[in-house]
């Protein structure tokens, strides 16, 4: 079967804030991807991939009308093994799921808004709409962002709730010694779980208050450094975003990864963030010294994201 390959994703800033009306960037990170592929074989995985897609079937049937998806032919290719081949590792921050939609969406959606580069607000926001929806099955809540930029495969801009687009990022040094980094925490994490969570813990005012006045506004002035290669404000707001995490969402960090969260505080050497939800998978790192950041944390598997 001809299907595209969709990459993953890394939403770089916008974290839990997007929830709140935060700024965020998402960016492809096209180290991983997915495709659809059709195979009758008793392979478990692609037997449990199909199942999976079943599932996904019979929830969209209920949320979507028949004349928004070839559910004929969607059915027909479940029914003849259809699944998902991919590389993305699952609870990793890195929009497994998201990529799923974006295939599915692209295969089987009627009247679709094409993969371009230059598209505008008001078809992102009926692609995000769409995936929201779709999404949800996986997440219980979704903002659809994660389909949105691996279907259109374009860092995305989000501004707020209803007003996205497609952007461009400060262009990178290949050699470039201060940037962005991953940490593996070799943990995978449960994304409904600590949406929920966090979701309840925001119904308190106080840390509503908190969250809104600090986290938000760390967030929005990150995506502002960034965009206009601020790097020296940069650092210390990542700093800010980070303190904030330690101390009033510890739940989403990792307990083998506290201590060396901490360290980054105390030394400045390198401060760390959440990639998605946080609870493990990929932890995103951020120094002015990638090489000195490397030699402290290599056993976490340290990769760099982004140099400049």
């Amino acid at each position: 079967m001809n299907s595209s390959s969709f990459f993953a994703k890394i939403l770089l800033f916008g974290e839990y804030g997007i929830i709140k009306n935060s700024k965020g960037i998402s960016i492809p990170f096209n180290n991983y991807s997915g495709s659809l592929k059709i195979d009758k074989s008793s392979n478990e995985n692609i037997k449990l991939s199909n199942k999976q897609i079943k599932s996904f079937y019979d929830f969209l049937k209920l949320k979507f009308d028949k004349d928004e998806f070839n559910f004929k032919t969607f059915k027909s290719d479940i029914d003849d093994g259809l699944y998902f081949k991919s590389s993305i590792p699952l609870g990793y921050g890195v929009g497994s799921s998201g990529a799923l939609v974006a295939a599915i969406y692209d295969k089987y959606f009627l009247k679709k808004i094409k993969r371009e580069k230059k598209i505008d607000t008001e078809n992102i926001i009926v692609l995000k709409n769409i995936f929201s929806k779709m999404e949800s099955f996986f997440h219980g809540e979704s903002s659809g962002l994660d389909p949105v930029n691996s279907y259109l495969s374009s860092p995305i801009l989000i501004k707020s709730k209803n007003d996205i687009e497609t952007t461009s990022i400060p262009k990178q040094k290949e050699n470039g010694n201060k940037g962005f980094f991953l940490l593996d925490s070799g943990v995978s994490s449960n994304t409904r779980m600590l949406v929920n969570k966090f979701l309840e813990s925001i119904k308190n005012n106080e840390f509503e208050q908190l969250f809104q006045n600090e986290f938000v506004e760390f967030t929005n002035s990150c995506v502002d450094d960034f965009l206009n290669s601020n790097f020296n404000s940069l650092e210390k707001n990542i700093k800010k975003l980070s303190e904030f995490t330690y101390y009033n969402l510890k739940n989403m960090i990792p307990n083998h990864i506290e201590s060396t969260w901490k360290e980054g505080l105390k030394s400045n050497d390198y401060f760390l963030k959440l990639c998605g939800s946080g609870g493990g998978g990929y932890i995103i790192g951020f120094s002015f010294d990638l090489l000195k950041a490397n030699n402290q944390l290599k056993d976490y598997n340290f990769q760099v994201l982004i140099s400049y």
